[in-house]
């Protein structure tokens, strides 16, 4: 028995799923600053310095990065003292809902909203 495959068709797919995860990391990021869960002083860290980083999407990768200076200071260092001026929910943690809090099945969800959308 010979099997052929639709690479065409397959190609395709991957594809789609690619751009799925492209626009479920933009939604997970609409909803970061939505939450206002960010630590907020003037702004760049959320508004300017947060993006979705594409540069290993062929492999099926796409990550939201926060990329200043302090980022990493602001994240993890326990002795930060995060206001709550400007964004009511501003937390240390930032990114934790995604990973192991109440929005952990939230990428998912986001993700087969995008496949279907893409696939109608």
């Amino acid at each position: 028995m010979k099997i052929t495959y639709n690479t065409k068709n397959i190609n395709m797919i991957n594809e789609v799923a690619r751009l799925a995860l492209l626009d479920t990391a933009e939604a997970v990021k609409t909803d970061l600053i939505e939450s206002q869960t960010m630590p907020f002083d003037t702004g760049t860290m959320q508004n300017d310095s947060t993006y979705v980083d594409d540069k290993r999407i062929i492999k099926g990768i796409a990550r939201l990065v926060t990329d200043t200076p302090y980022a990493r200071k602001v994240y993890f260092d326990p002795d930060i003292n995060i206001k709550q001026v400007k964004n009511p929910n501003a937390k240390q943690y930032w990114y934790e809902d995604y990973i192991s809090g109440g929005k952990k099945n939230l990428p998912i969800k986001y993700f087969q909203q995008m496949l279907r959308r893409r696939t109608k």
